[in-house]
C-alpha cells in the first residue's frame, strides 16, 4: 500500500483544504516557515497517533479557522496499490473493492477528523451504496444482517460471517445499488472493526526530525535503530511469533487464575463467583518497549542523542545507504514512509550527494516512499522535477503545494527552481536564461533600448578595446572569460538585476508568444 496524496485543512498555516500528491520520493522545497514540515508532521499524526514524534494540540488550529469558530481539524490520506486480498472479519477473506471502500479513483481515501485537536474521529471516503435497503450495511450488527437476510429471503453461504452476509445482501440488490460518494463513520459496529483491521494493511510512518535540544526526554528520535524496531515488530511472521507468545502466556495464566479460584471457591463461594481473569490481547501488547533503550553508542558508551549534530546526521546517511541496499535486495512485505527534516543538515556537500543518492535508491525499493524537506540546493540539483513540491503562498494568499513545473525556462531547469524556492541565485541560472534568449533569437529585442555600460574586451592578441555592453553581456562575458581581468567584477546585486531583466523579458514576450501561438 502507498501513499497517493495528503489533505490538511484547518491544520497550522493550511486553512483551506490543500491536496499534496505525493510519489516514491518527494522533496518540499520553499522559504523558512512557509509550511513543508508541516506536512510530514500532519502524517506523524495521521499514521501514529501521538504516539510518534508529533503531539497534536490546540496551536494547531488554524488561527484564521479558531477566530471564525470553526475547531476542527483535519488530515486525510489516500492510497493505492492495495492488497488485492484483505481480510477483516476472522479469517474471511475479502477486497476494498467487494466492501465498497474505494473512492471515485478507486483509492482508499481515510479522514481523521480532530474535534478541537482532541480525538481522532475517522471516516472513510467511498462510493457506496446509497439504497437505503443496503446502505449502511458497515454500521449495522451480526443480527441486523441475519433480519435483512431472512426477511428478504436472500441466498446466503454463512450466516456466521459478516462479509459473507453483506456480500450477499450487496449482490441482491446489484442492480440498484444507487452508488455515491459517503463517508462513512468508523466508529460504530462492524466499521469499527473494519477499521481496525484495516490499520493493519497501513505504511508504517517513520519521521525523522531536524536537530532540536540534546537531552534524555527528546521525544524526537535521532536513533534510526529505534524506528527500525518499529519496521521490524510490523512484520507478519514477527507478529505471528508475538501471538503465539501471547497465546502461550494467555493460557497459563488462564490456567493459573482458573485454580486459584477454584481454590477460593471451596473458602468463599459468593466472593470467587464475582471475580473474572482479565488478560489483554496480543495487540494490545506494547512490544515495542521491550526494545525502547535500543540505540548506537560510541567507546565510550556515549548514545547517538547525546553526539554532535554532524555525527548524529553522518550515522543517519549511513542508515540510509544501509536502508536502501537492503530494502532493494529484499521484497519487503511492510510498506514504509520515511520522512526526514533537511537531511543536509550539518554535512559537507559531497555528504549530501551520497544522501540524495541513498534517497533515490531507497525510493527505489518495494513497498518504499521517502519524503523529505530540504533548503540545499545540493540537494535539489540532485533531484528529478517530478520529485519536487513547492509550498508557497497563492494570488488569495492561501498556502498551497504545487508540483514543479517549467517557469520562465520551459525545460527542466533547477536552477530555476532553487531561485524561486530559496533566491539562490546563480552563475549557472543566469547563463540558462541568456542562453534561452539566444536560442529564441530574441536577443536583439532583449537588448533594445537597454543602457550601455563601459566594457574593456580582451583580444586574442592580448590588446584591448573598449566596447561598450548591456549589462547581462558584462556579465555573460565576466562568467566565460575570467581571464579579462580589466573590468570591475559585477556583484550579487548587479547578478540579481541582470537575472529579473531576462525573466521579465521571457515572461512577457517569450512566454505569451508560446501562448498565442497555441490559441
Amino acid at each position: 500500500m502507498k501513499l497517493k496524496s495528503v489533505k490538511l485543512k484547518n491544520f497550522r498555516s493550511y486553512k483551506k483544504e490543500t491536496t499534496i500528491n505525493v510519489d516514491d520520493l518527494t522533496v518540499f522545497v520553499g522559504k523558512n516557515d512557509i509550511g513543508k514540515s508541516t506536512v510530514l508532521e500532519a502524517l506523524d499524526i495521521f499514521f501514529n497517533e501521538g504516539k510518534g514524534v508529533i503531539k497534536l494540540d490546540k496551536e494547531d488550529i488554524n488561527k484564521g479557522s479558531l477566530a471564525e469558530g470553526d475547531t476542527d481539524i483535519f488530515i486525510t490520506a489516500v492510497f493505492t496499490d492495495l492488497p488485492t486480498k484483505i481480510i477483516l472479519d476472522a479469517t474471511n477473506e475479502t477486497t476494498f473493492e467487494d466492501e465498497f471502500l474505494l473512492n471515485d479513483d478507486n483509492c482508499l481515501e481515510i479522514t481523521k477528523r480532530y474535534p478541537n485537536a482532541g480525538t481522532a474521529k475517522v471516516f472513510v471516503k467511498a462510493k457506496h451504496p446509497k439504497n437505503p435497503n443496503c446502505s449502511d450495511l458497515l454500521l449495522k450488527k451480526n443480527t441486523d444482517y441475519r433480519r435483512i437476510i431472512e426477511q428478504k429471503n436472500i441466498e446466503c453461504e454463512s450466516m456466521a460471517i459478516n462479509a459473507i452476509m453483506r456480500k450477499a445482501i450487496w449482490k441482491h440488490y446489484s442492480e440498484d445499488l444507487q452508488l455515491g460518494e459517503s463517508e462513512i463513520d468508523t466508529s460504530k459496529e462492524d466499521a469499527k472493526n473494519i477499521w481496525e483491521k484495516i490499520q493493519n494493511y497501513l505504511p508504517v510512518f517513520t519521521l525523522f526530525q531536524s536537530d532540536r535540544k540534546n537531552s534524555d526526554g527528546d521525544s524526537e528520535v535521532q536513533d534510526p535503530l529505534k524506528e527500525a524496531v518499529k519496521e521490524i515488530l510490523a512484520e507478519d511472521d514477527i507478529k505471528a511469533m508475538f501471538d503465539s507468545i501471547s497465546q502461550r502466556v494467555s493460557d497459563r495464566l488462564t490456567e493459573v487464575s482458573t485454580n486459584t479460584l477454584l481454590k477460593l471457591q471451596e473458602m468463599n463461594p459468593e466472593i470467587a463467583s464475582s471475580l473474572n481473569p482479565v488478560i489483554p490481547q496480543s495487540a494490545s501488547l506494547k512490544w515495542a518497549d521491550v526494545y525502547k533503550n535500543v540505540s548506537i553508542t560510541g567507546d565510550e558508551s556515549i548514545p547517538i542523542n547525546k553526539r554532535g549534530s554532524g555525527v548524529k546526521r553522518l550515522i543517519l546517511i549511513n542508515f540510509f545507504r544501509a536502508e536502501a541496499e537492503r530494502r532493494l535486495n529484499s521484497t519487503p512485505q511492510q510498506s514504509i514512509i520515511y520522512a526526514i527534516e533537511e537531511p543536509e543538515t550539518s554535512q559537507h556537500t559531497d555528504h549530501q550527494r551520497m544522501l540524495v543518492r541513498a534517497f533515490r535508491g531507497l525510493s527505489e525499493a518495494n513497498n518504499t516512499q521517502v519524503m523529505l524537506t530540504t533548503h540545499s540546493s545540493v540537494v535539489v540539483k540532485g533531484l528529478d522535477f517530478s520529485n519536487l513540491r513547492l509550498v508557497c503562498v497563492d494570488e488569495n494568499q492561501c498556502k498551497t503545494v504545487r508540483n514543479v513545473e517549467p517557469n520562465q525556462l520551459p525545460y527542466p531547469s533547477l536552477n530555476e527552481i532553487n531561485y524561486i524556492a530559496f533566491n539562490d541565485l546563480t552563475e549557472e541560472y543566469h547563463n540558462e536564461l541568456y542562453g534561452y534568449i539566444e536560442a529564441e533569437g530574441k536577443l536583439a529585442d532583449f537588448k533594445n533600448g537597454k543602457p550601455l555600460l563601459p566594457y574593456v574586451r580582451l583580444l586574442k592578441n592580448g590588446n584591448t578595446r573598449d566596447e561598450p555592453k548591456i549589462l547581462t553581456e558584462i556579465i555573460r562575458h565576466q562568467i566565460h572569460h575570467p581571464e579579462n581581468t580589466h573590468n570591475v567584477r559585477f556583484d550579487f546585486s548587479q547578478l540579481s538585476q541582470s537575472t529579473d531583466l531576462m525573466r521579465n523579458f521571457i515572461s512577457n514576450t517569450l512566454i505569451k508568444k508560446l501562448s498565442s501561438d497555441e490559441i
